[in-house]
């Protein structure tokens, strides 16, 4: 499991992942977005 967690930590210390990181950051920030997040998490959280 540590071979995993550190993979992904190298992933968000590169140049790639920080751009993955800011377009979540700007996609979560965005009212419409967010809403239709909401929306599938509800959904989901029905089937449980």
């Amino acid at each position: 499991m540590a071979g995993v967690m550190n993979r992904i930590k190298e992933f968000a210390r590169s140049p790639q992942g920080r751009r993955a990181a800011e377009q979540v950051r700007r996609a979560a920030s965005d009212p419409r977005r967010r809403a239709q997040a909401q929306e599938m998490l509800r959904r989901f959280g029905k089937r449980r």
